[in-house]
């Protein structure tokens, strides 16, 4: 079996988005075992480019793709399969490494299930393997995501051999565009040395079938020559072309000329795969020049500190003119240095349009340079594609010095914000500086200033250039002056028992000043303290200030709870009338019960209150209704917080109304 156009991905067909592609056979044809991630039996005859058509595309605006393969008979199956090949060969999607196929393929459905197939919003998953018919495995699979710039090839494989009806391909649904809509155009234009060929850069891709190949597709704007055949470059096996060669009757004499597009005897101009035509009359003008040598004119501006020197020509230079030990070159200039290597990227008549002076070390000092051609040790300088001898000839360029970001700082301690002062040596003919200063800071002085109101860690940036060569470089600056205060104590205590304060300041190298609200006061980090016993529960304010190395002070206060005793009991009376006095049963003093439950019952055994917290009492109500006067029992359960031991008490109370 062999293959026909469009059967290998080098082959492939270019798609227009907007339009449906119609095949009305599919040839057999099968040439690789294919790997399809996640699947059994891949690399095998499981999966093969059985019976296929390739499609390639390019995504001109990131999205969403979905496409549709409408059999023209309705039980065929179509399974296919989508690769990204940017910067790839296409051949590569034939890898038998899983793991560059997995990072190829974007999505994939492989499902017996016949009809239509595609990609929607409807599909299920990212790859679908293989199956029987009977299985109905939806044929759609996800709508994979494009990414503007890449570069995409779509594998349709009929599975079996028979009844090839063909297919529709159609690409709607998605949010990707995948449709070059420049318009088409002419280019650039060159003529040969003999000067009987015009050789045509065209903007885009174009259709290799819209060219007539006998050149009626084009007019010259004279009677010395005819435009007498047409051919596009790599149509011969493919189908679309970005550049072409006309040939005329007899060479072009010296002279200026205008080629322009028309059409042609096939009723059209050129077009491109969504059949947009290079409009009539898109034209082109150059000059045929007397024979000439082809100068040493163009170096690529040297950018900082270079170490390839690139030189471009007009004309393709004849890579074997150049001597084999680079002696064709030489430079010169303030400092030392030599041609360590010639790089060519030479093409199928082994002509390169750019020669690449590799140095032995990058230019990184100041200085004015001369490079030279001159006869090499083969007994020539170079020789262009018409065998034309360039002269011996120097181009002359320039470096500056390199560059250095590095700066160095102040910091400048205060309470409310910091200051830090920036400072650059502006060495090497620096004349420009952007710093990023955090805290959305920015400047373009040599020396800038910022202020900062939070005290972290800053991430600084400084950029900075000669005009030729620049430099970045970060830094990270603490400022670690951050004050705060606060303490830790519990909130209710007992008298004549030691007290823990605990610090939870930051700051640096602070001083600690604590009041304790009974006149006493500490230096200490921790302090301990002891309240005296008083007639009754006492509040107290406690306050906390701190000061760091740098003077700045805060303080935090907080009230604290010092009861007459921590002695546990429940009153065996309570008049819950809402007069402020005695109207809540609890616990009384229960600072050092954890784990406390307290509860209430009626004479017949009902609860009617219960909680966990010894501040909240029964309020003599249960369901929202007031109780009788009378006896009630409470029974109390607790863990002593020094003791460790439990403890449970039981007793009555007398409800009074």
């Amino acid at each position: 079996m062999g293959q026909d156009p469009g059967q290998t991905p080098g082959t492939a067909f270019p798609v227009c988005g907007t339009s449906v592609f119609e095949q009305k056979q599919v040839p057999q044809y099968v040439s690789h075992n294919l790997i399809v991630p996640g699947c059994s039996g891949t690399g095998t005859a499981n999966y093969q480019d059985l019976n296929p058509f390739w499609y390639k595309f390019t995504c001109f605006k990131g999205g969403t793709l979905a496409f549709k393969i409408r059999p023209k008979n309705m039980s065929d199956d179509y399974d296919w399969q989508l690769y990204d090949i940017t910067g790839r060969d296409p051949d590569d999607v034939f890898t038998t490494n899983a793991t560059t196929a997995s990072s190829l393929i974007q999505v994939a459905n492989w499902c017996a299930t016949p009809g239509e197939t595609g990609a929607s919003s409807s599909g299920t998953n990212k790859i679908e393997c293989a199956s029987i018919p009977e299985q109905g495995i939806n044929a759609f699979s996800p709508m994979p995501t494009l990414i503007e710039g890449h570069t995409y090839i779509l594998l349709v494989s009929h599975y079996t051999s028979t009844n090839q009806s063909g297919y529709d391909l159609s690409f709607t649904g998605g949010t990707a565009v995948i449709t070059d809509t420049t318009q088409p155009a002419l280019k650039s234009m060159r003529t040969n040395c003999a000067y009987d060929e015009l050789h045509i850069k065209l903007n885009k891709k174009m259709s290799c079938s819209s060219l007539a190949a006998n050149g009626s597709d084009f007019i010259l704007n004279t009677s010395l020559a005819k435009i007498v055949s047409a051919a596009g470059v790599g149509c011969n096996g493919g189908f679309d072309m970005d550049s072409l060669i006309l040939k005329l009757d007899i060479p072009l004499p010296v002279g200026s000329y205008t080629v322009s597009t028309k059409n042609g005897t096939d009723g059209n101009t050129l077009l491109d795969f969504c059949q947009t035509p290079i409009p009539e009359g898109n034209s082109l003008s150059f000059t045929v020049r007397p024979k000439e040598p082809t100068p040493m004119d163009s170096l690529v501006p040297p950018k900082c500190a270079p170490q390839t020197l690139s030189i471009v020509f007009d004309k393709g230079i004849k890579c074997s003119s150049i001597a084999s030990d680079f002696s064709d070159f030489k430079i010169t200039g303030n400092y030392p240095v030599t041609i360590q290597s010639v790089n060519t990227n030479c093409d199928a008549n082994g002509n390169t349009r750019q020669i690449d002076i590799v140095l032995s070390k990058p230019l990184q000092q100041e200085s004015d340079f001369q490079l030279i051609l001159k006869r090499g040790t083969d007994n020539n300088t170079i020789i262009d594609e018409c065998n034309e001898i360039t002269p011996p000839d120097t181009l002359y360029f320039s470096v500056k010095d390199t560059v250095s970001a590095q700066f160095t700082y102040n910091i400048n301690y205060g309470c409310e914000q910091d200051v830090i002062d920036f400072y650059h040596p502006g060495n090497n003919g620096i004349d420009a500086w952007n710093w990023m200063l955090d805290e959305k800071q920015h400047s373009t002085l040599q020396n800038p200033q910022g202020v900062y109101k939070v005290f972290n860690e800053k991430n600084i940036q400084c950029i900075v250039s000669n005009g030729f060569c620049s430099d970045t470089t970060s830094q990270k600056i603490l400022l670690d002056n951050y004050l705060s205060v606060d303490f830790d104590v519990p909130p209710d205590n007992c008298p004549l028992e030691d007290i823990l304060f605990t610090d939870k300041s930051i700051g640096k190298n602070i001083t600690r000043h604590w009041s304790f609200g009974d006149n006493a006061i500490s230096i200490d980090t921790n302090p301990v303290h002891v309240y005296k016993r008083a007639p009754q529960t006492s509040d107290y304010s406690v306050r906390y200030t701190v000061t760091d190395e740098y003077g700045c002070s805060k303080s935090v206060e907080k009230k604290i709870k010092v009861y007459v005793s921590c002695i546990i009991d429940i009153p065996n009376a309570f008049t819950p009338n809402n007069d402020g006095v005695n109207d809540i049963l609890y616990p009384l003093n229960a600072v050092k019960a954890i784990n406390l439950n307290f509860k209430v019952f009626n004479r017949w055994g009902q609860q009617l209150f219960s909680t966990n917290n010894w501040k909240h009492g029964w309020d003599g109500t249960f369901a929202g209704q007031l109780q009788s006067p009378g006896m009630y029992v409470w029974m109390l359960s607790y863990e002593d917080r020094d003791s460790k031991k439990h403890f449970f008490k039981k007793g009555v109370v007398m409800l009074l109304r």
